[in-house]
């Protein structure tokens, strides 16, 4: 046998490990999940449960980590699977390691747990984050709360998803990282403002490629509903099927044959001598909603308010 050995390790500086955990059975009734960070069991979290209980083995089952909340109940942090698998087979009671965490702690534990040890899905990571405050990705819900795209907590398949709700949280925080706030929200209004907003259709490389689009082009980006009309006539769900054949004759990725069609698309639709007269008009018949930035002075350094500041409409930052 091999003892515990810190050899060769290095001791962190500082240790903030928080109250001693109590391990303790705890009745299966009396445990509870919270839905803004743990995921529902469906797909192959039910396969789990089946595979879990048919071969259900004390010797192979950890303490479920919970932490005390109101009414007397426990908040399952990690462990909500090999639970309902021993709910399954009959048992009424499981072992528990209990913590003592308020809500964004319980997240951040979940998420610490889960993203290490077992697969989770980039939906699930990021509701936890947000339950955890960390800043990334309050800054992805701010900018999807914007231009009113909803990031699902689990998978569902495309045709099932509801417009405006999308699986691509993680093409979304690249996004914007990469090209920034700007860019990105007027990327996602194309879809969402127009007649693209269909089941589906915030697919992961749709979204990277309008933000390519648009960040090559900040004339169009700042075009206002000039812009949002012309992506109605647009199709970026058989853009999105051509772009397979297109990248296999171009030898291109999926992404760049997807940014080639739409810019022919813009060039063809907004013309630059047209933008500006467009979206004047536009905007006073359609009332679309397009999120106003602010635009800075090149020679005062100060922000100028828009001329038609009263049509657009207006967007707060999450709390």
């Amino acid at each position: 046998m091999r003892p515990i050995s810190t050899e060769g390790f290095e001791k962190p500086n500082s240790l903030s490990a928080g109250a001693a955990p109590m391990l303790q059975w705890i009745k299966i009734v009396d445990l509870v999940a919270d839905p803004a960070y743990q995921r529902p069991i469906i797909g192959k979290g039910r396969n789990n449960v089946g595979r879990i209980a048919r071969a259900f083995s004390w010797s192979c089952f950890s303490p479920v980590v919970v932490a005390p909340v109101e009414g007397g109940k426990f908040a399952i942090i990690d462990g909500q699977h090999r639970t309902t698998a021993a709910a399954l087979v009959g048992f009424e009671s499981v072992p528990c390691q209990v913590v003592v965490a308020a809500r964004e702690a319980q997240a951040a534990a979940f998420k610490a747990i889960n993203g290490i040890t077992t697969p989770i899905s980039r939906m699930a990571l990021h509701a936890a984050a947000l339950v955890a405050n960390e800043p990334w990705a309050a800054q992805v819900a701010e900018a999807c709360a914007c231009a009113e795209v909803e990031i699902l907590k689990y998978p569902v398949p495309a045709g099932m998803q509801l417009p405006g709700k999308t699986m691509a949280v993680g093409a979304i925080a690249r996004c914007l990282k990469h090209y920034g706030r700007e860019t990105l929200i007027t990327a996602l209004q194309c879809v969402t403002q127009t007649a693209n907003n269909i089941p589906g259709s915030l697919s992961a490389r749709t979204i990277k490629a309008l933000c390519e689009v648009l960040d090559g082009n900040r004339q169009w980006r700042d075009s206002g509903s000039a812009l949002f009309e012309a992506f109605d006539l647009i199709d970026l769900s058989d853009i999105e099927e051509r772009s397979g054949v297109d990248a296999a004759t171009k030898k291109v990725g999926r992404v760049a044959a997807m940014v080639e069609r739409i810019g022919a698309e813009l060039t063809r639709l907004l013309p630059p001598d047209a933008v500006a007269s467009q979206a004047d008009e536009q905007l006073l018949t359609k009332q679309r909603k397009v999120f106003d930035f602010p635009r800075v002075s090149a020679a005062s350094g100060t922000a100028i308010s828009h001329p038609r500041e009263d049509l657009k409409a207006k967007f707060h930052p999450l709390s």
